[in-house]
């Protein structure tokens, strides 16, 4: 069982080996077959070109400029945005920025092909007009027709926890997130674990969760 979470010393940061039992580092075979899939080309120059982007733009770049020089550098010429019909507003900014840049842009909404949630066996208390026609979010599709086009590099925005599960599961082709759902939040999820030890705590924990 690995539990880097629970970690505080991280000495795999310096190629070094956890004290604790269940370091995974300590995997010789897990490591083996890790090095294996790393040494592969097309990992390589994806790896290669991840650990530039990353110490180029670090601290200078947001996301969805640290997403251009990715694709930019890397000869990706035709993005696919995936998103929420909630983001519509957003996903056409998006899409006008990396057109601007040059990119050959498609774009999915969530609810295109106008499935209705039957096709999924959806309950009808799951719906939020019960016993009325009602389209689904349809991630698979967003992710083959973008198979389809052949995109080079997919984004993902704002689509649904399990939706972003799905999409991803269905696409051929490498895909980065840009923005992740949280319609409490202002889709910044990681605002309830900055509070997680004041205004969220009770939200997320019980009163007897004892901290490390």
């Amino acid at each position: 069982m690995s539990t880097c979470a629970e970690c505080k010393k991280k000495e795999c940061q310096k190629s070094e080996v956890s004290n604790l039992s269940n370091c995974p580092t300590k995997d010789k075979d897990w490591l083996k077959s890790v090095k294996a899939e790393y040494e592969k080309e097309e990992n390589i120059k994806i790896s290669q070109l991840a650990a530039h982007i990353e110490k180029t733009g670090y601290c200078k770049w947001t996301r969805i400029e640290e997403i251009y020089h990715f694709a930019k550098q890397g000869k990706m010429n035709k993005i696919g945005i995936a998103f929420c019909v909630g983001l519509s507003n957003e996903a056409r900014v998006v899409s006008r920025y990396f057109r601007t840049k040059g990119f050959d842009v498609v774009s999915a909404v969530c609810c295109c092909g106008a499935l209705d949630k039957s096709v999924a066996k959806i309950a009808e208390d799951d719906k939020f007009n019960p016993f009325e026609e009602e389209s689904m979010c349809n991630p698979i599709g967003q992710a083959l027709l973008f198979n389809k086009l052949s995109t080079d590099l997919n984004v993902i925005l704002g689509l649904c926890v399990g939706h972003d599960s799905l999409f991803m599961k269905y696409a051929k082709s490498l895909t980065t997130v840009l923005a992740v759902k949280d319609r409490v939040l202002g889709h910044n999820p990681l605002a309830a674990i900055y509070q997680s030890e004041s205004y969220y705590k009770k939200k997320l924990f019980d009163e007897d969760t004892e901290w490390l």
